[in-house]
């Protein structure tokens, strides 16, 4: 478990409303799958996603989780290999050209992290060999992003000079 916390759980509450609400993850699955690309049944995998966008943990438990990220695809506590070097380079590097919706190119312009942020205003970001941190305020921009945690980040990440570039 890469939160170190086996009692993770999600929130029901959270699947109900983004199935609800999710036309346009349905109309893009289904549009990938007309490719070729998605071999499982669209309901499957809709739900999975559903699920992973509504686990709940602390921002202790996010920062955690992304850990592996910052430590060249290794956990550090239990100092398993679970990416090869080349795969977290790969990772990293999709979350910071899309980790933020149609904000991914202004945050890393102005953040210079990869991370990725969540409809529940949750921003995890990662320092390659150095950290992973995550923050959380719910106040979303126009782009569903954290307003606050934008803005943190940008701050930090001045006073710091922890940015890859």
């Amino acid at each position: 478990n890469l939160s170190n916390n086996p009692n993770i759980h999600y929130s029901k509450k959270v699947v109900d409303s983004e199935k609800y609400m999710g036309f346009r993850n349905a109309a893009l699955i289904n549009f990938i799958k007309s490719f070729g690309n998605i071999y499982n049944e669209v309901d499957v995998v809709l739900d999975f996603y559903y699920h992973l966008c509504s686990i709940e943990m602390t921002c202790k438990e996010l920062s955690q989780t992304f850990l592996f990220l910052a430590n060249n695809g290794q956990i550090p506590f239990s100092k398993e290999q679970i990416l090869t070097v080349s795969q977290t380079k790969r990772i990293n590097a999709i979350m910071l050209t899309c980790g933020f919706y149609d904000e991914a190119g202004q945050f890393a312009y102005k953040i210079g992290l990869p991370g990725k942020s969540g409809v529940s205003g949750a921003i995890v970001a990662v320092m390659p060999n150095v950290f992973s941190l995550a923050i959380w305020s719910p106040g979303l921009n126009i782009k569903g992003n954290s307003q606050r945690g934008i803005a943190f980040l940008e701050s930090f990440t001045n006073e710091t000079g922890q940015s890859i570039f």
